[in-house]
């Protein structure tokens, strides 16, 4: 499966050093920029369209209840 997700550098970096922040605090593993960045491309890759499409469906929801509440002030 192909990622379509995409990161700014800014947003990639920040991932990045909390990933070493998680590694070292949790596990007590200290890991290097390119560990980092592929342990981020990993979950990118397997989980990121699942995480995205329940953001999607969350989004949905919110303005079908959004809607029906709209629906609800008519005279």
């Amino acid at each position: 499966m192909k990622n379509n997700i995409k990161l700014d550098k800014e947003k990639r970096d920040f991932m990045i050093s909390e990933i070493k922040m998680y590694f070292l605090k949790e596990r007590d593993e200290k890991l290097g920029d390119l560990a980092a960045s592929l342990v981020l491309d990993f979950f990118i890759e397997k989980l990121g369209s699942e995480i995205y499409n329940q953001g999607v469906y969350d989004s949905y929801r919110y303005m079908n209840t959004q809607i029906e509440d709209l629906l609800g002030i008519q005279k």
